[in-house]
């Protein structure tokens, strides 16, 4: 009797230990937090400030009078809202483009078994290592044969060839991971295949769906390089692409960069915030099988 007692005396300075650990970690994680959101926070108040509160010193934290001067800027300029049609254009073509393709193919690997199946999962993978830089002249030189360079078409054909890859893979793992038992339940009780799609894969996948949505848009809205060399009318530019001529060689309109940012930024933010449920469910499903 008296050595449990003796393990259990022992035990207690662990158990004491749990809370300490546990305040390092929680720090720690809020130190990360903080180095992370402090740009978006430098951002998100430089765009409120005025140029003389933006060359104080000691710098200010928060702007004392908010102003919208450099709001203004931005949405008086006449490019911008070519931009931002031209953007919304790109990812609202991109995303369910890419997203109906990916699927369809996700099923085929998921669910039937066909030759060459390895090979085409390694030539998904192979196109995820590949660095974009590497491909940018290629593409530019294809596109100009086509007659699609320095055109929204040939920037939504570009990004089409780097979404579906990653969109394949993802959704290939959330098909996989239902069961085919329910499919052949729902057909033996009367479905067709195509009715247990739609009332067991479809549902049951939505939210991977949603979060391989979340980063084509992302990814569609956001990017840059491909951007630079494809485009280069500025009627045709991007929201990022269009960000640039605020630098200038005779210096950076620092303020309207921020506003613009700002701007820009929105709505990928409002996007994440309204499908951030949908979407935290679908990364931890995704992982059940490969």
């Amino acid at each position: 009797m008296p050595a449990p007692a003796r393990s259990r005396r022992r035990e207690r300075p662990a158990t004491g230990a749990r809370p300490a650990a546990r305040a390092v970690w929680t720090a720690l994680g809020v130190l990360v937090i903080a180095v992370w959101i402090f740009p978006v926070y430098w951002m998100a108040t430089t765009a409120f400030k005025s140029t003389p509160a933006m060359e104080a010193d000691p710098p200010q934290l928060w702007p004392h009078t908010p102003s919208l001067i450099h709001f203004r800027k931005v949405v008086d300029d006449p490019l911008f809202w070519d931009a931002v049609r031209n953007s919304a254009l790109v990812t609202g073509i991109t995303v369910p483009v890419a997203v109906l393709v990916a699927f369809a193919s996700a099923l085929a690997i998921a669910r039937f078994r066909f030759r060459g199946r390895g090979t085409y999962l390694a030539a998904v993978m192979l196109v995820q290592m590949v660095p974009h830089v590497a491909l940018v002249v290629p593409i530019f030189l294809t596109l100009s044969d086509v007659g699609l360079s320095d055109s929204v078409p040939g920037l939504v054909v570009t990004y089409l060839a780097f979404i579906l890859p990653f969109a394949v893979w993802t959704l290939r793992g959330f098909v996989a991971s239902v069961p085919k038992d329910l499919e052949e339940a729902a057909m033996t009780d009367g479905c067709t295949r195509m009715g247990a799609f739609r009332r067991i894969i479809l549902p049951l996948t939505l939210p991977g769906l949603i979060a391989t949505s979340v980063y084509a848009m992302i990814l569609a809205w956001n990017e840059y390089l491909f951007a630079y060399f494809i485009l280069a009318s500025p009627d045709k530019y991007t929201v990022p692409l269009w960000l640039t001529h605020f630098v200038t060689s005779e210096g950076t309109d620092y303020g309207a960069l921020m506003a613009g940012s700002v701007i820009v930024s929105t709505p990928v933010v409002i996007f994440f915030m309204i499908v951030q449920r949908h979407l935290a469910a679908g990364l931890t499903a995704g992982a059940v099988k490969g």
